[in-house]
């Protein structure tokens, strides 16, 4: 199974990715709220963060019935709701493969605890012997396979140089794995009980590009 950033849906409720990309948006925004702002709106969430209120108001009733005419939603209520839906509380067991300084950010990265991952450790392509970078050690690959059995490791992060991601995708596949986070710039195949999520760098890049381009054409 496949899951890119163009398309894509999801179980029976037939979720876009660009819902689920808002989704956490929304989340990070009324967490951020002050104390004392006890109820939100669909109106002032779109408001706040740029997008339409047709789809915020779409997107909110899909994951709750707790809105309310002219109280909108209670934020406590509303956090767990989007919680609950995208099943953050539910942590799945990850480990990060690749070259030893590209997996050093992803071991320090606070943000994972709050997206339901637990990044357990690395496995360093050019690692000899067991490193540690804070509290989170770096393994040679040789122990990849023992590692994920052990731990039941469900997800990988996959940092590799393409001409050796899809040899170490079917290692991962070997292993148990469950869902690739792809941030090669390859095309991996695997079986259909896989999920594969591709991060393709450098078509973000080009559309960064592309829309600064377009704001600098405007402005003149």
């Amino acid at each position: 199974m496949r899951i890119d950033n163009e398309g894509a849906e999801m179980d029976s409720k037939k979720v876009s990715n660009n819902m689920l990309a808002r989704l956490p948006v929304y989340l990070n925004y009324i967490k951020g709220l002050p104390e004392s702002t006890k109820n939100i709106s669909a109106t002032k969430i779109a408001n706040a963060l740029g997008f339409g209120e047709v789809s915020v108001r779409k997107d909110l009733a899909k994951v709750s019935d707790g809105g309310r005419c002219k109280l909108g939603y209670v934020c406590e209520d509303l956090i767990r709701d989007i919680e609950e839906f995208l099943d953050i509380k539910s942590l799945m067991n990850a480990v990060v493969v690749g070259k030893e300084d590209m997996v050093q950010p992803f071991l320090g990265y606070e943000g994972f605890s709050y997206s339901g991952v637990n990044i357990l450790a690395a496995f360093g392509m050019d690692n000899k012997k067991v490193k540690y970078m804070g509290e989170k050690a770096v393994y040679p690959m040789e122990e990849l396979k023992g590692f994920c059995f052990t731990h039941g490791v469900e997800v990988a992060i996959l940092m590799v140089p393409a001409y050796t991601a899809q040899a170490v995708c079917d290692q991962l596949v070997e292993c148990g794995i469950e869902a690739i986070w792809n941030f090669t710039p390859a095309y991996l195949k695997v079986p259909e009980n896989v999920v594969v999520q591709n991060e393709y760098i450098t078509t973000s890049i080009i559309k960064l590009r592309m829309q600064m381009k377009e704001k600098n054409e405007a402005c003149l």
